[in-house]
């Protein structure tokens, strides 16, 4: 897995989960899924994604959209 699938499969992760929680807990988790929308946005407008940070930090290999 490259860092651009991780990347996405974390998002992926993260908002099921957060709807999961807003579903079964309470809705103020559905900021969760806001908050991932948003990152996704401005990471594929600035090319900065904290997540991928992370990622690379862990060793994994980079993709064509992070590196």
């Amino acid at each position: 897995m490259n860092l651009d699938r991780a990347v996405l499969a974390f998002a992926g992760l993260i908002v099921l989960i957060s709807l999961a929680l807003g579903y079964w807990v309470s809705p103020w988790w559905f900021l969760l899924t806001a908050f991932a929308g948003l990152n996704m946005l401005q990471a594929s407008i600035t090319g900065f994604c904290p997540a991928a940070i992370l990622f690379k930090l862990a060793g994994v290999r980079p993709g064509n959209a992070f590196k």
